[in-house]
């Protein structure tokens, strides 16, 4: 049994099951029963119907049933006979490794079907989290894969939240969240983050200070791993708290987490929510979203969603309506590589990412005591593929004003040839910051010596330094 530098238990088969000792038996998990999450389903998800047609494809598996239910095209009809691809081996990135769809797998992903996604894919990640997260079978959660986390968590903000709802979300806070809640007229909490991640001790004071005639937030929104924007990954103490909050104060923790195999810090990785919350008096509370596109392709959008049934059946049920399924093309190559590779040869794939961009972020940190020493502030990022950094724009001395990024960063960095984002934009209410976000994932050494030397050069002009 090999043991990942993680924590994560690799089966010898590397095809995926974890070591015995790693977890008690589900049965020791106690669940929240289904009709505990009733109050918590939005209006939309409580009037939505099952499709009458698609509710019934299982039926079709049944020995001798003919079925004359769906409106499938015929396979033969589908020009598609084999697709054969080449994938880096993850042992030794020198060396290609053949891939095969074909047959019936590729009949699979050519034809409609299952709302949920694949089987056999659904399957493997289910056991993936069972090997990065101890989390099994029959402890009352499921997963439905969709066309990226980002399609996963809109549809499941809409099955939880109602016009008009209070919201809780880390600030500063992914940009792509904020229409989402925008378009419900949500109020949207702000709860403070800091390198550690959200302060607990702001969501307590928020929740303890809530008007008693006022419905508190049935959702809490984080990235809990190297955060977009902040690049901030939670500690393991910060996230028990906010774990005991949801608890005390019965909320939902829609925890995104696309950075999750970006993790480079030096420290252990801290266990995820979706984890953590085994060590909770009950499990189901945490509704978690996990991402592909970081670590195999960001254009073929494959995402996951893991959580408890009632939140996943009213996402299936939005899917089924909005688009009947994910692109099951792109699940049957996912697939084929992911069978072919096992889930020992994946995970060290994982590690090679994280290595890349630890890389990546070495250079951008290296660049920033270079250029911007005495400019900038900054805290050292330990996943992802961000660095947020605070502008230090008035002159030496004057300390009368934060500054603000906005024009700064939007009108005379750009027009100095540097793009980025001012810090603005990742607040729910557009106010003044001096914060920045730049990325760091494809720029080269050279690409990002020259842009913060450009950036250097804009900052002293706006300080009246040149």
């Amino acid at each position: 049994m090999a043991t990942h530098s993680d924590g994560i238990l690799i089966a010898p088969n590397g095809n995926g099951h974890v070591n015995g000792n790693a977890k008690a038996p589900s049965s020791a998990v106690k669940q929240l029963p289904e009709e505990f999450y009733r109050d918590f389903l939005s209006i939309d998800a409580k009037t939505r119907k099952p499709s009458p047609i698609r509710g019934l494809f299982p039926l079709e598996n049944r020995p001798g049933v003919i079925s004359l239910l769906a409106g499938k095209p015929n396979d033969a009809m589908f020009p598609f006979t084999s697709f054969n691809f080449m994938v880096k081996s993850p042992t030794d990135t020198s060396k290609e490794i053949p891939v095969t769809l074909d047959g019936a797998d590729l009949a699979l992903g050519l034809q409609y079907g299952a709302t949920a996604g694949l089987p056999r894919l659904v399957e493997w990640f289910t056991g993936l989290q069972e090997l990065s997260h101890k989390r099994k079978k029959g402890e009352g959660w499921r997963l439905s894969v969709g066309g990226g986390s980002q399609d996963m968590l809109y549809k499941a903000v809409t099955a939880i939240v109602n016009p008009g709802d209070p919201v809780l979300v880390e600030s500063p806070v992914y940009a792509g969240v904020l229409p989402m809640f925008e378009t419900l007229h949500c109020e949207q909490i702000e709860v403070e983050t800091d390198a550690e991640g959200i302060r607990s001790e702001s969501l307590r004071s928020i929740l303890e200070n809530w008007p008693a005639s006022k419905p508190k937030p049935k959702v809490l929104y984080t990235v809990p791993y190297g955060c977009n924007p902040t690049g901030m990954t939670a500690s393991t103490p910060r996230r028990k708290e906010v774990l005991e909050l949801a608890r005390v104060h019965n909320f939902i923790i829609l925890e995104d987490d696309p950075y999750y195999y970006l993790y480079f810090g030096k420290a252990e990785r801290p266990p995820s929510y979706f984890q953590l919350e085994l060590d909770e008096p009950e499990v189901g509370r945490v509704l978690r979203f996990d991402s592909l596109s970081k670590i195999l392709s960001a254009g073929m959008r494959i995402g996951f969603a893991s959580g408890p049934k009632p939140f996943l059946d009213a996402i299936d049920l939005h899917t089924g309506t909005a688009n009947l399924q994910g692109s099951h093309l792109t699940q049957a190559i996912t697939l084929a590589l992911l069978e072919k590779w096992g889930y020992d040869n994946f995970i060290t794939h994982t590690h090679n990412v994280a290595a890349f961009y630890k890389q990546k972020r070495d250079v951008f940190e290296k660049a920033l005591s270079t250029h911007l020493a005495g400019l900038a502030e900054w805290s050292t990022p330990e996943a992802g593929m961000f660095v947020w950094f605070k502008l230090l724009m008035n002159p030496v001395g004057d300390v009368s004003a934060e500054g603000d990024s906005e024009d700064l960063i939007r009108t005379k960095a750009y027009e100095g040839g540097v793009l980025a984002l001012p810090g603005t934009v990742f607040l729910p209410d557009g106010r003044k910051t001096a914060y920045v976000r730049a990325s760091f994932s494809l720029s080269t050494e050279e690409q990002v010596n020259e842009a913060l030397k450009r950036l250097r050069t804009v900052i002293l002009k706006e300080r009246g330094a040149l």
